[in-house]
């Protein structure tokens, strides 16, 4: 993990030099959590801090301009992070730093603007698709986080939510994953059109169906249950996705 961090972290270009575990002596406080990347609170133990925001993009927490620039752009190092993500629950940083992505001796905790799982892009399922559990070749893709077909869940049209408040659009992920993804706003955009509303609320109000494939799916709204209620019913409408 330690050598793909520092290969990731190469590729991202000198102004993120700055960012090195090996380079940063100081401390980072965030809220109330104080940390050092790279800390070592037990022998043979290192402790890493991440920042996902809601394109997708991942950081180091403690990365002071957060763009595509800075972010850590390596496939290799995405798939091997994001696919061992997991709930938190190691007694340490839960609150503050509810995911957590093991390697080895390495432990990365991981918080995140909205969803650790963000959606970027819709693919065609490759004819074999080796290492994505039970998937056909015809069947369409929502990759995740830069990871392509290899960080990805089967389309589910019918499974899209559109939050009534941030007007946010979701989508089902696995479990070790938090169950839900956020859609990235420039992947929400393309998918607006196929929403299909109430005739007498208009798009004000929630969508009932999405035009997919040829098909009118009516929308199950199963990541409703997934919101707390005070979220549901409070706050300005954000920009979609």
């Amino acid at each position: 993990m330690l050598f793909l961090r520092a290969a990731a972290l190469s590729c991202r270009g000198l102004p993120a030099l700055r960012c090195l575990p090996a380079a940063y002596t100081g401390s980072r406080t965030t809220a109330n959590v104080t940390y050092i990347q790279g800390q070592s609170p037990v022998p043979r133990i290192r402790e890493y801090f991440y920042y996902i925001d809601h394109q997708g993009q991942l950081f180091l927490d403690d990365t002071k301009v957060k763009n595509f620039v800075t972010c850590f752009k390596d496939i290799k190092f995405l798939i091997f992070f994001f696919s061992r993500l997991c709930s938190n629950q190691s007694g340490r940083y839960e609150e503050d730093f509810p995911f957590l992505s093991l390697c080895g001796r390495e432990r990365n905790f991981v918080r995140c603007d909205d969803r650790p799982i963000v959606f970027t892009h819709l693919l065609q399922s490759p004819a074999t698709s080796p290492g994505i559990t039970g998937i056909t070749g015809d069947q369409e893709l929502l990759s995740y986080c830069g990871g392509a077909e290899k960080l990805s869940a089967p389309f589910r049209p019918e499974a899209l939510y559109m939050h009534p408040v941030s007007g946010r659009v979701y989508h089902p992920c696995s479990e070790r994953g938090g169950g839900v993804g956020l859609v990235r706003s420039a992947l929400a955009i393309e998918l607006s059109p196929f929403f299909v509303y109430a005739t007498e609320h208009g798009q004000s109000g929630q969508p009932t169906h999405f035009l997919w494939g040829g098909q009118k799916h009516t929308l199950t709204n199963e990541l409703a249950g997934c919101f707390p209620t005070a979220e549901e019913g409070s706050g300005q409408k954000d920009e979609l996705g």
